[in-house]
């Protein structure tokens, strides 16, 4: 330590001479720097992460991707065994009504229509229309079966016996009690069946033969039944 050091009092600062720098403040040292390893590359400096990419949907919870596809072969399997089944169905109904055709029940072609006693002399007998489109007539020589059936399109007639004659009620034909036609579009008379005493005493129908009076055929004896 120099005189001037010694001899100078607390507090004042040491005269300071011309060869010894002024004192001041002290520069703060450098912050120490992490020594870099040896052999390791320069820092760089560190990149901005990239956006992480959308997930995969997940399967539902509980449902695995091979029970996922077990269970639509198993829907696909079904849907087709329900057609298949239908299919056969349809198959088997085809069957059946081929063995069991639709039958259209007509009336038998032949009937008995009962005693000659059950029916009035003079009477045109309508008890056979509806079921076997018969008209029955009773006049003094014996009796006829008129075919209910207009010789104009096919409509069946009805028995006026007011007017005492048989109307078309379809295009207004008109025929006498003996089935002549008179009016109307009708072209001819009506047809007759034949009919004749069955062993019994009754009287029988059959609807499988006609007689038509233009062909001259009301002269033959199946036509006409005398009692």
């Amino acid at each position: 330590m120099s005189d001037d050091t010694r001899n100078t009092p607390p507090g004042q600062a040491a005269p300071q001479g011309p060869d010894r720098p002024a004192a001041g403040p002290a520069p703060h040292p450098p912050a120490p720097q992490p020594a870099a390893a040896a052999g390791a590359p320069p820092a760089v400096t560190a990149a901005r992460p990239a956006a992480p990419k959308p997930a995969a949907p997940a399967a539902p919870a509980g449902k695995s991707a091979e029970e996922m596809t077990r269970r639509g072969f198993l829907s696909t399997l079904g849907v087709a065994w329900t057609a298949f089944a239908a299919a056969c169905g349809a198959g088997a109904i085809a069957t059946t009504r081929f063995m069991f055709p639709n039958v259209l029940f007509e009336p038998p072609q032949q009937f008995k229509a009962g005693l000659p006693s059950d029916f009035i002399v003079g009477t045109v007998d309508q008890r056979f229309k509806e079921s076997f489109g018969v008209f029955l007539v009773r006049n003094d020589d014996g009796m006829y079966a008129l075919r209910a059936v207009c010789t104009h399109l096919g409509c069946t007639p009805n028995w006026l016996e007011a007017e005492n004659k048989f109307k078309c009620p379809c295009h207004g034909s008109g025929f006498y009690r003996t089935g002549i036609n008179y009016e109307g579009p009708a072209p001819r008379p009506l047809e007759r069946y034949r009919i004749i005493l069955a062993d019994d005493g009754q009287i029988l129908i059959d609807k499988t033969k006609i007689f038509a009076q233009e062909k001259g055929e009301w002269s033959s004896p199946e036509s006409f039944l005398k009692v």
